[in-house]
């Protein structure tokens, strides 16, 4: 079976990268690894992949900003577990990621066969975060925000990141091969979900929760 489509390492962390095939082949059975230096070569690899069973992202993968690859994937590929990879290891950024639909978190100071550990957890459909997860918790405001994200639908997703990426609703209904009264539909119920009056200030509140950027319009 495909264990890891994607693992998505930059280019200027070949140890690490190097350190996650060593894990992923030491599994047992048979694992295909797909790998991609940025956010458009994972979509493409997504794309050419049939039924991936994992994808590993790293946060700071080029193409994307902040926790916007995450979301896009969760999006377009909502049955499809996703590991955040990041050398970012903080108490907030970890529970940001599980709170954005992350199937696990592993930092890149985590020894191999922990590595091995996570993987196989997040094939169970487990949830994998250390250990030692600071139990803390964001404010009511940054709660609130990231459920109700976590509710929008695919398609409100799709018309999320077209808006962050600065999209009128014509081009959208473009894109996404609706009606721009769709569009307009689709837009009031994100910011709805979002609690704010204007696309400026949903782009506002995504910026403040890490999503700075949008990862690109187009399906993967």
């Amino acid at each position: 079976s495909n264990i890891a489509a994607g693992t998505t390492i930059r280019p200027d962390h070949p140890l690490f990268r190097g350190a996650l095939r060593m894990a992923i082949e030491g599994m047992a059975g048979k694992t295909a690894i797909v790998e991609a230096a940025d956010f458009e070569g994972l979509k493409s690899a997504l794309t050419g992949v049939d039924e991936a069973d994992l994808v590993l992202l790293d946060l700071d993968i080029p193409g994307v900003s902040g926790f916007s690859g995450l979301l896009h994937l969760r999006a377009q590929y909502p049955h499809l577990p996703v590991a955040i990879v990041s050398a970012s290891d903080d108490a907030v950024t970890i529970r940001r990621a599980i709170g954005f639909g992350a199937s696990g978190f592993i930092s890149k100071s985590t020894p191999l066969d922990d590595i091995r550990a996570a993987v196989e957890a997040v094939l169970a459909g487990e949830v994998w975060a250390p250990t030692d997860l600071d139990a803390g918790a964001d404010d009511a405001e940054t709660q609130a925000a990231m459920a109700g994200l976590s509710s929008l639908t695919p398609q409100q997703s799709r018309v999320l990141a077209m808006i962050a990426d600065g999209l009128l609703n014509k081009q959208i209904a473009y894109e996404l091969s609706v009606s721009e009264a769709t569009v307009k539909a689709h837009v009031s119920a994100v910011l709805q979900k979002l609690d704010v009056d204007s696309r400026t200030q949903a782009v506002i509140k995504l910026s403040r929760l890490g999503l700075n950027s949008a990862p690109g319009t187009q399906s993967a």
